[in-house]
């Protein structure tokens, strides 16, 4: 027969009993009714965020077209001006500085104006620059409107990257990668632009003014539907000249070895296959390609790979995909060989950057500042590269030279744990 004092007591039993055994795990309280609850599908981002993240693409790709188009007239502003190779050497310098100079000033920018209309005329005023390098007929105007140049461009570089940041914030998941590989399909379309003039007989001002006026009018169009920050005006002003803190000169450093192999890939690709494989002028042509073409597919295709793995075993991930790269190239015992190596090299160095920057916009109140000081410190690398690898080679050889970029790739992988999120 039932009886409901026994029953009573039985469930009590039960319930002390379970309430044993799942006392000390972590979150079981609210355990029942979450598992009872209907499970939310996930948020589509709004439709402003949508097409700020094509705008943004759009201005990345901009600012990219711009680097591309200059930089495959560089022997045609050499001719014009009159100039040898080391004296080129010294006023290619002059962007790497004055970026430099600039970026350090542009968190007191970002804090002062809402980003639409600084994002906007800072990829006007890159786009006009692009006028100034045809102009010169001697060195010294020349290393001055390349100082120019590159103020525009650091000052156009870090809006563009504080605008991806906050996109990405709203978007809710990775997409700074997929900002970046819009840059890099940039620099491939002005290049490939510039060779097209160069082949057809354009004049290199008449080209380059045509250029800047498309660009400038595609940058301010799509700069309209950029997103603004409502909070990047409050809390305190940062200081008109601000120094990195510890943890950003930590990331900049990650950011400096990535850049560091970039620009051994693009700058010294080509002669590293004729001087060690003694290939042809167009099979080292090949190897800027291989290197660039695998960078650019890796950042529009990061995103996924991020979203799977995170911020911190990605660039681990990359930074032994980079070192194998650099490696294979020291050690290929073929010219095709050496041409994977370079396109293992792209995939490599490709992420490393947009992380960077992502890691950097979400340090402190004032994104704009420590992505400024990541930058600094990343693009310096830039001044340094040309300087060591060249010295490295001379006394040695330049698979000398490219043991350090393994070196200094291997590094990055190390120190990935500086990127971690409060999430991981």
């Amino acid at each position: 027969m039932w009886d409901p004092a026994r029953a009573d007591a039985r469930a009590e039993y039960v319930r002390r009993r379970f309430r044993t055994v799942t006392r000390g795990c972590p979150g079981y309280p609210g355990a029942v009714s979450i598992a009872a609850a209907p499970i939310p599908a996930v948020a589509r981002p709004a439709h402003e965020v949508r097409r700020a993240r094509r705008a943004t693409s759009v201005v990345f790709a901009v600012h990219g077209c711009v680097a591309g188009c200059f930089a495959a007239r560089v022997p045609w502003i050499a001719a014009h001006v009159g100039i040898g190779v080391g004296q080129l050497g010294l006023a290619l310098l002059m962007p790497g500085v004055g970026a430099l100079l600039a970026m350090p000033f542009s968190g007191r920018l970002a804090h002062r104006y809402r980003f639409r209309p600084l994002v906007s005329v800072t990829i006007v005023a890159w786009c006009a620059s692009l006028v100034l390098p045809a102009l010169p007929t001697s060195l010294a105007l020349l290393c001055v409107v390349l100082l120019v140049y590159g103020a525009t461009a650091g000052l156009a570089d870090m809006a563009m990257n504080t605008q991806g940041v906050l996109v990405e914030k709203r978007f809710g998941r990775s997409v700074m990668s997929s900002f970046h590989g819009f840059w890099s399909v940039g620099v491939l379309a002005g290049s490939a632009g510039s060779a097209l003039a160069t082949h057809v007989g354009t004049d290199t001002r008449l080209q380059f003014a045509i250029v800047a006026v498309v660009l400038a009018t595609v940058g301010a169009v799509a700069a309209r539907s950029l997103l603004d920050d409502a909070t990047s005006a409050q809390g305190d002003r940062p200081p008109r000249f601000a120094l990195p803190t510890r943890l950003v000169l930590l990331i900049g450093l990650v950011g400096l070895c990535a850049v560091f192999g970039e620009q051994a890939g693009t700058d010294w690709s080509a002669l590293f296959i004729r001087r060690e494989f003694a290939g042809s002028a167009a099979v080292a042509a090949l190897a800027v390609t291989a290197f660039a073409a695998t960078m650019a597919t890796a950042r529009l295709l990061g995103d996924h790979v991020i979203a799977a793995l995170g911020p911190v075993r990605t660039v681990r991930l990359s930074g032994s995909c980079a070192t194998a790269g650099a490696m294979t190239v020291v050690l290929a015992p073929s010219l095709t060989i050496g041409l994977v190596g370079f396109a293992l090299l792209g995939v490599g160095v490709a992420v490393v950057v947009p992380l960077v920057f992502a890691a950097a916009g979400r340090i402190g109140p004032h994104p704009a500042r420590s992505i400024a000081g990541v930058a600094g410190i990343a693009y310096g690398s830039g001044l340094l590269t040309p300087g060591v690898i060249g010295g490295i080679a001379s006394a040695s050889s330049l698979k000398t030279s490219f043991c350090v970029v393994a070196g200094l790739l291997a590094t990055m992988g190390l120190a990935a744990g500086v990127l971690r999120g409060h999430d991981e």
